[in-house]
């Protein structure tokens, strides 16, 4: 028996991302949303949705899983990710991430190294340390030079805090406006908001709509909202007990030992409320291996 309440599924679970963003028949869905933090010069007309798994050059290279990762007609890549926790070396990991859309480029033979342009962007639940004091939630990273001039216009990093977004229906006055409101309100609305009749959020609302799912999908997305609402409150028990503080303080004072236990308190609550360890991996920037040996 289902325990959904909610009409329209929760954009920010694996599932639902995957569901209005992954498939054939919505990625209209992903073309208007990317449209809106892309320059005009690369607009998307149409994509194709590439496989998502890459694999390194050698077979000791380590392997990189996208949430989504398509091409554009123009041979634009674009990895989308949905964070929904900070973790320990983020940006490294999105450095490491747009590394292989780059050398999946290699021609064999004669090849002069042109590149097609490689956006990494990210749909952040939580707010960077170094722009929590900051009003901008759209972060948009550019290769430049020591004049601020940019040095390599084909490697973008879009990121988008979510949580600074605080407007409420009657405060939206541009598309992007509506999108953000969409990630961080669909699952609370009961009813389609006057705000957003455009014909790209009716669609949404549509594929949304938990009645029409069947029997199948709506365990897979109880099971995704389960795992989401689970390391949602770890976060915010591990915040209450102090342990963001203690990892932060640790980090000021160098001792590099005392963040590395805190983490493993952190993935180990995890692991016991039965997060799976890809979850786990990215919430923290731990190992499998560690994870395994808690």
């Amino acid at each position: 028996m289902s325990n959904l309440t909610d009409r329209y599924i929760n954009p920010l679970t694996d599932f639902g991302f995957k569901k209005l963003f992954g498939t054939e028949p919505n990625k209209d869905l992903l073309i208007d949303f990317l449209n809106q933090i892309l320059p005009e010069r690369h607009q998307i007309k149409d994509l194709n949705y590439a496989k998502n798994e890459q694999l390194g050059q050698a077979e000791l290279d380590r392997k990189a899983v996208f949430d989504l990762y398509c091409i554009g007609k123009s041979g634009e890549r674009f990895i989308v990710e949905v964070q929904k926790a900070k973790q320990n070396y983020f940006k490294d990991r999105s450095i490491y991430y747009a590394s292989f859309p780059i050398q999946e480029q290699a021609k064999k033979g004669d090849w002069d190294f042109r590149q097609d342009p490689v956006y990494t962007v990210g749909v952040l639940d939580f707010i960077f340390d170094d722009h929590k004091n900051e009003e901008g939630l759209l972060h948009l990273i550019e290769l430049k030079n020591e004049r601020c001039e940019v040095f390599y216009d084909k490697l973008k990093f879009i990121y988008i805090e979510l949580p600074k977004f605080k407007k409420t229906q009657e405060e939206l006055e541009s598309h992007f406006d509506k999108w953000l409101y969409v990630f961080r309100h669909l699952s609370e609305l009961q009813d389609r908001p006057q705000q957003l009749q455009d014909r790209i959020f009716q669609k949404l609302f549509d594929a949304a709509e938990i009645a029409k799912f069947s029997q199948v999908e709506r365990a897979a997305y109880e099971e995704s909202l389960k795992y989401y609402r689970d390391i949602k409150n770890v976060i915010d028990t591990s915040r209450e007990e102090g342990l963001e503080e203690g990892i932060e303080e640790g980090r000021k004072e160098g001792r590099k030992e005392g963040r590395k236990e805190r983490t493993l308190e952190i993935a180990r609550a995890l692991r016991d409320n039965a997060i799976p360890i890809d979850m786990i991996m990215k919430s923290t920037g731990l190992s499998k291996e560690e994870i395994e040996r808690l």
